[in-house]
Protein backbone atom coordinates (compact mmCIF):
# COMPACT_ATOMS: atom_id res chain seq x y z
CA UNK A 1 0.00 0.00 0.00
CA UNK A 2 2.67 2.14 0.66
CA UNK A 3 6.44 2.25 0.99
CA UNK A 4 8.16 0.54 3.96
CA UNK A 5 11.75 1.38 5.38
CA UNK A 6 14.07 -1.58 6.64
CA UNK A 7 13.52 -0.30 9.73
CA UNK A 8 10.06 -0.80 9.68
CA UNK A 9 10.77 -4.37 8.41
CA UNK A 10 13.44 -5.14 11.51
CA UNK A 11 10.55 -3.56 14.00
CA UNK A 12 7.93 -6.16 12.65
CA UNK A 13 9.86 -9.16 12.21
CA UNK A 14 11.08 -8.63 15.64
CA UNK A 15 7.95 -8.69 17.07
CA UNK A 16 7.14 -12.06 15.35
CA UNK A 17 6.57 -14.80 17.46
CA UNK A 18 8.58 -17.24 16.02
CA UNK A 19 11.04 -15.27 14.23
CA UNK A 20 14.44 -14.06 15.15
CA UNK A 21 15.98 -11.34 13.55
CA UNK A 22 19.78 -12.63 12.53
CA UNK A 23 20.85 -8.65 10.81
CA UNK A 24 24.25 -7.56 11.89
CA UNK A 25 25.47 -5.73 9.11
CA UNK A 26 28.68 -4.56 11.30
CA UNK A 27 29.81 -7.57 12.26
CA UNK A 28 28.65 -9.01 8.47
CA UNK A 29 26.52 -11.99 10.56
CA UNK A 30 23.34 -12.70 8.78
CA UNK A 31 20.80 -15.89 8.98
CA UNK A 32 23.07 -19.20 7.91
CA UNK A 33 21.08 -22.34 7.52
CA UNK A 34 23.02 -24.20 9.71
CA UNK A 35 22.90 -21.54 12.45
CA UNK A 36 18.59 -22.81 11.82
CA UNK A 37 19.16 -26.13 12.52
CA UNK A 38 17.89 -27.73 15.60
CA UNK A 39 15.81 -24.63 16.71
CA UNK A 40 12.09 -23.90 15.70
CA UNK A 41 12.90 -20.04 15.64
CA UNK A 42 12.81 -19.03 11.85
CA UNK A 43 16.21 -16.60 11.57
CA UNK A 44 15.42 -13.66 9.35
CA UNK A 45 18.27 -11.61 8.10
CA UNK A 46 20.05 -9.44 5.32
CA UNK A 47 16.68 -6.79 5.12
CA UNK A 48 17.43 -4.52 2.16
CA UNK A 49 15.28 -2.86 0.06
CA UNK A 50 14.47 -4.55 -3.20
CA UNK A 51 16.34 -2.61 -5.74
CA UNK A 52 14.59 -3.67 -8.57
CA UNK A 53 11.34 -2.19 -7.57
CA UNK A 54 11.99 1.83 -7.89
CA UNK A 55 8.68 2.11 -5.93
CA UNK A 56 9.82 1.51 -2.90
CA UNK A 57 6.98 -1.45 -1.73
CA UNK A 58 9.38 -4.19 -1.57
CA UNK A 59 11.86 -5.48 1.06
CA UNK A 60 14.46 -8.19 0.45
CA UNK A 61 15.68 -10.48 3.04
CA UNK A 62 17.13 -13.57 3.49
CA UNK A 63 15.08 -16.65 5.84
CA UNK A 64 16.80 -19.73 7.07
CA UNK A 65 15.17 -22.68 9.15
CA UNK A 66 15.33 -26.27 10.26
CA UNK A 67 13.09 -27.16 7.09
CA UNK A 68 12.69 -30.59 9.09
CA UNK A 69 11.97 -28.99 12.61
CA UNK A 70 9.93 -26.33 11.06
CA UNK A 71 7.99 -28.17 8.39
CA UNK A 72 4.63 -28.19 7.96
CA UNK A 73 3.46 -30.24 11.00
CA UNK A 74 4.77 -27.77 13.27
CA UNK A 75 3.43 -25.04 11.46
CA UNK A 76 0.29 -26.62 11.79
CA UNK A 77 0.28 -27.40 15.36
CA UNK A 78 1.71 -23.51 16.38
CA UNK A 79 -1.53 -22.36 14.23
CA UNK A 80 -3.85 -24.60 16.04
CA UNK A 81 -2.67 -23.57 19.52
CA UNK A 82 -3.83 -19.94 18.56
CA UNK A 83 -7.42 -20.52 17.82
CA UNK A 84 -9.76 -20.18 20.24
CA UNK A 85 -11.46 -23.91 22.19
CA UNK A 86 -14.75 -24.35 20.23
Amino acid sequence: EKPISEDQVRAIMARAPGVKVVDDRARNYFPMPIDASGQDDVLVGRIRKDLSDPSGHSISMFVAADQLLKGAALNAVQIAELLPDP
